[in-house]
């Protein structure tokens, strides 16, 4: 098994990239350090892989791969 397998849909994965990328946008707007927690969905998003979702044995990804 691919520890590193695609565990998101696709539109999760673009909501991922937006929400990060707006978070890191009002971050560098108005300097609060909260704003850099967009990293995290910025980077699951375009990776594709959630390792909380790994953890608990959840995906939103229907496709299957090949192993």
């Amino acid at each position: 098994m691919n520890f590193f397998a695609i565990n998101e849909h696709i539109y999760e994965r673009i909501a991922r990239v937006a929400i990060g990328v707006a978070l890191i946008a009002y971050a560098l707007y108005s300097g609060s350090l909260w704003g850099w927690i967009g990293i995290v969905p910025l980077l699951t998003g375009v990776v594709g892989f959630c390792p909380l979702y790994r953890v608990f044995g959840f995906s939103t990804c229907k496709l299957q791969q090949k192993t």
